[in-house]
């Protein structure tokens, strides 16, 4: 395992800290016929060879500069200024991709994959993180879906029963910092809701709504934090 950590740290010092704007400019403008785009390729190779110390792996220093001139090229040639992004993306993913399968390769190391689809805790966190990246985006847009008009409609109204939303989040979020013992999420939660109220009660300039807004924000937090002690103190 600690070649695959050495083999992530050379990458990363010299694709981003070796690398100056400069070089990365020049690559992107001139693509296989900069001199930089080989400087670039030699200081990982050596980089390789340096983190491992050993000139046994010469192999391996040479194979990985090969795939990574081979992933950057292809990279300057299809990236454009709309896509800049998604390719920065694909390109890290490949050299990374790479990494891992010459270390597979080199290192031939004993998996155990049989053990690793037993694992209860690698289902839950696969399948915890695929909830998040993947479903949450989807979901999340089909809930806010009504109200996506009203943000263009040009009119400076409170979306149809957003408050409500509100509220019904943040006490569920304050009960779970409950539950979990995180007392210091809550106090975070009502700083960052403090901060996007403050715009509204400065141009409001309104007393009445300020202390509107100051007591349903405590009663909200209030209930949810008695709701959850309640819970723990009878589980």
């Amino acid at each position: 395992m600690i070649l695959l950590v050495k083999l992530l740290f050379a990458h990363l010092i010299g694709d981003f800290v070796l690398q100056p704007k400069s070089w990365v400019q020049e690559k992107e403008k001139r693509k296989a016929k900069s001199p930089k785009l080989y400087f670039h390729i030699l200081i990982h190779g050596l980089l390789v060879l340096l983190v491992l110390w050993d000139l046994q792996y010469w192999l391996l220093a040479l194979m990985l500069m090969a795939i990574h001139g081979l992933i950057d090229l292809t990279k300057l040639n299809l990236q454009k200024k709309n896509n800049k992004t998604r390719w920065f993306v694909i390109d890290q993913v490949l050299h990374l991709i790479s990494i891992l399968v010459f270390w597979l390769i080199w290192y031939k190391p004993s998996l155990e994959i049989q053990i690793w689809m037993e694992n209860p805790t690698i289902w839950i966190y696969g399948t915890s993180l695929l909830f998040l990246t993947a479903v949450t985006g989807i979901l999340i847009q089909v809930i806010m879906a009504k109200w996506s008009n009203a943000i263009n409609d040009g009119k400076n109204q409170s979306l149809d029963n957003a408050g409500k939303y509100i509220g019904i989040l943040e006490r569920l979020l304050v009960f779970t910092f409950v539950i979990i013992g995180r007392w210091e999420a809550i106090g975070f939660l009502l700083a960052a809701k403090s901060v996007f109220r403050f715009g509204d009660l400065k141009e409001s300039k309104d007393r009445k709504l300020t202390e509107y807004i100051l007591i349903g924000t405590l009663l909200s937090f209030g209930i949810a934090i008695m709701t959850g002690m309640v819970v723990l103190a009878i589980t």
